[in-house]
């Protein structure tokens, strides 16, 4: 695929979630639960949440917290939905949204109390992302990052051969622990994100989504594609899913 090309598959992957609560698979009560016991942070942590998306998990950080998150996302469109959500519940001016790369931020060593990031670190790798990310905070602070992991060593075919081409660094959680330790963490504690809520809060919204959008070439493969992860995912969830890694800068 050319520069070209990719932009215009860029836009339509865009396109495609524009509107939605969740950019993937996530739920709010879910984070909800994993943020109440992180009991380390200080009162007013400096928080950064990384591949933000439309702010699902940065409006929930900064209720929270009643502090500051810096909200970064690639996408401007994903941008201008964080900024019009932050109005609506009261909350923009405790969320900082940055249209940037979360792989060059030129932030101060140690800048950050808590590192957020929900389904983003895979588009650097997992451990690339978590070496890169390491430097932003001191050896307290505490990242909260989900990432997609192998739940068996007993792979079905179908979903090894899908996986390998869309994300072939992906790991179990085994090797997720081992990348993170070597990376400058330790990990506190690991969650599984049910699969049921892949479902209920972003596959079948995606569903309608896919109902309203202009057909073009370039979206009829972003569909197809979409189509076909979600069909691969229902049936094999067992075998693989999100996982949310709790981890302290050591």
């Amino acid at each position: 695929m050319n520069k070209d090309s990719e932009n215009e598959y860029i836009a339509a992957l865009t396109d495609l979630h524009a509107g939605l609560n969740h950019k993937g698979p996530g739920d709010s009560d879910f984070s909800y639960n994993i943020l109440q016991n992180l009991s380390t942070l200080p009162l007013k942590p400096r928080i950064a949440d990384l591949g933000c998306g439309s702010g699902a998990s940065a409006l929930l950080l900064a209720q929270h917290y009643q502090s500051t998150v810096m909200a970064v996302d690639s996408s401007s469109v994903f941008i201008e939905e964080l900024k019009a959500r932050a109005e609506q519940v009261g909350l923009e001016h405790l969320i900082i949204p940055i249209h940037g790369d979360m792989a060059k931020l030129d932030w101060s060593v140690g800048s950050l109390d808590l590192l957020w990031s929900e389904g983003a670190a895979y588009n650097l790798g997992f451990e690339q992302s978590l070496k890169i990310w390491r430097p932003l905070l001191t050896n307290s602070s505490i990242a909260v990052i989900s990432e997609m992991s192998w739940f068996t060593d007993n792979l079905p075919e179908p979903a090894i051969a899908y996986w390998q081409n869309a994300y072939p660094t992906m790991g179990t959680e085994t090797e997720n622990i081992n990348r993170a330790n070597r990376s400058g963490f330790r990990v506190l504690s690991t969650h599984r994100l049910p699969s049921q809520i892949w479902w209920v809060n972003y596959y079948e919204p995606l569903c309608q989504r896919i109902q309203q959008i202009e057909i073009t070439p370039i979206t009829q493969l972003v569909i197809r594609e979409t189509q076909e992860e979600m069909g691969l995912f229902k049936q094999f969830s067992d075998s693989y899913g999100y996982t949310f890694y709790v981890l302290q800068a050591a």
